[in-house]
């Protein structure tokens, strides 16, 4: 089982930098029955966990200096394509959260439904189809700073193509969305966060810059 400090309850240490962070910043990982070691975003697999920074750098780094068996106790197999792997995870956790959003109406598609929920205030993200013309991103992002000055920071994120966004979200064509305040919403914009944060984007802030956000705060849940 893992072992926490006396002091930061849900604090854990990074096996690669050896600095102490809260765990939803973290990506647990954990020995499967074949001595392979898996990703568990959830933090809820048994056994002992060896945690890594939630940055595709940070778990590169775990694999290549070999890491996780030192940290598991035990002969542990870590692909070269874990990077991959958990990447794969964060975005079908975020495939799995647009289509939940939809059904929940907290999530508008079409430039005009959606650059009028930007300019109102009701959105609290907002995803652009990262092969999506840029003279419509930039559209986008103008009105999304603008509103951010009245309404308060509004993330933007190019984290999937139109062709993933639209199959999410039952095959239609999708270029942008604006994500809705409620359950699902929040729900879809931290899982967005935690994949832009993974790949070491971070969402735009209303500057038009890169933020840095917690990562993998809805994985916990």
């Amino acid at each position: 089982m893992d072992h926490e400090g006396a002091e930061g309850l849900n604090e854990r240490m990074c096996i690669v930098s050896r600095e102490r962070h809260p765990a939803e910043a973290l990506i647990r990982f954990v020995l499967a029955p074949d001595g392979s070691v898996v990703a568990d975003l959830k933090r809820r697999l048994p056994g002992r966990g060896a945690h890594v920074e939630a940055r595709r750098e940070a778990v590169d780094q775990a694999v290549k200096r070999r890491l996780f068996s030192r940290a598991l106790h035990a002969e542990a197999r870590a692909s070269e394509t874990l990077g991959d792997e958990v990447d794969m995870l964060l975005k079908s956790s975020v495939l799995g959260s647009l289509g939940l959003a939809r059904k929940a109406r907290q999530l508008l598609t079409g430039a005009a439904k959606v650059e009028a929920a930007v300019r109102s205030g009701r959105a609290i993200g907002l995803l652009h189809a990262n092969d999506g013309a840029s003279d419509g991103i930039r559209k986008m992002d103008a009105a999304r700073r603008a509103a951010s000055l009245t309404f308060g920071e509004i993330p933007a994120f190019q984290v999937l193509s139109s062709e993933e966004m639209g199959l999410a979200l039952g095959g239609i064509n999708v270029i942008h969305a604006a994500v809705l305040t409620g359950d699902a919403g929040n729900a879809l914009v931290k899982r967005l966060k935690a994949l832009s944060s993974y790949r070491g984007e971070g969402p735009r802030d209303e500057s038009g810059g890169c933020g840095v956000p917690p990562a993998q705060e809805a994985e916990a849940e």
